[in-house]
C-alpha cells in the first residue's frame, strides 16, 4: 500500500469507548493507578508545561483532574487525548477546529455527524498536502537523478 491508498475513516469500525483517539499506546500505570503529575506528563509526551496548561486554558484539555493541593493530575485517558491532539496538530488542523471538536466530544454523542465532518474535512486536507508533497519529491528525485549523472 501506497501513502496514496489509504484506508477511508468511514470504513473503520470504531468502538463506542473509542474517545477518538488513536490507537492506544502503552501507558506507564495501569488504570486505576494512573495519576501523573504535570512534570510526568512533560516527560511522557514531549510537550512542554506551557502547553499542557494553555490547553487546558483555551478548553482543549479541560477535563484535567486536581489533588487537594490543586496539582494538575492526569490519568491515562488525558494521555489518550492529548496522543490524538498531537495527531490532529500533525495533520495542520488549526488550533480553533482542535477546541471545536473538543467541544463537541464533551458535548455527547448527537455531535458525530459535526466531528465527521471535521475529520473528513481534515483528513482531504492531509491528502493534499501528501500529494503536494509527492510531486515536490519527483522534482528533487529528477534533480538528485540529474546531478548523479553530471558526476
Amino acid at each position: 500500500m501506497t501513502v496514496m491508498q489509504t484506508t477511508p475513516a468511514a470504513t473503520e469500525r470504531a468502538t463506542r469507548a473509542d474517545i477518538c483517539s488513536a490507537p492506544p499506546r502503552r501507558h506507564p500505570r495501569p488504570d486505576g493507578q494512573d495519576h501523573y503529575t504535570i512534570s510526568e506528563v512533560v516527560a511522557f509526551t514531549g510537550l512542554t508545561a506551557h502547553t499542557l496548561r494553555w490547553y487546558e486554558r483555551i478548553g482543549l484539555m479541560p477535563h484535567v483532574d486536581r489533588s487537594h493541593t490543586g496539582q494538575r493530575r492526569y490519568r491515562n485517558r488525558d494521555l489518550d487525548w492529548l496522543d490524538f491532539v498531537n495527531k490532529l496538530r500533525l495533520t495542520g488542523m488549526p488550533v480553533a477546529d482542535m477546541v471545536r471538536y473538543a467541544e463537541l466530544v464533551r458535548e455527547g454523542d448527537h455531535t458525530f455527524a459535526e466531528r465527521r465532518q471535521l475529520l473528513e474535512s481534515t483528513r482531504r486536507d492531509v491528502l493534499n498536502r501528501i500529494a503536494e508533497l509527492h510531486d515536490t519529491l519527483g522534482v528533487l528525485d529528477k534533480k538528485i537523478s540529474f546531478y548523479a549523472r553530471e558526476r
